[in-house]
């Protein structure tokens, strides 16, 4: 797993930061495309700057390979 992303033993998460909150907001249009494909989605939140990711599979009551690949695909997203 990335350094940035926090894991616990159902969920992993991470804060991103952005210049300002257009970038912020093209990041997660750009992250929802990729979830839309994927079938799988983020608990996420939005404050100007920042977006706050959790991610985990309720159906499974943790961590699986779809949430490993959302976070790759938000690193890529974001530059990282």
């Amino acid at each position: 797993m990335m350094p940035q992303w926090t894991v616990n033993e159902i969920a992993i998460e991470r804060v991103f930061k952005f210049a300002n909150f257009v970038e912020a907001f093209a990041f997660m249009t750009a992250v929802a495309m990729h979830c839309e494909k994927l079938d799988h989605h983020p608990e996420w939140s939005n404050v100007y700057s920042t977006v706050s990711v959790r991610l985990t599979t309720h159906d499974q009551n943790g961590i699986t390979r779809l949430d490993v690949a959302l976070a790759d695909v938000m690193e890529e997203l974001a530059g990282g």
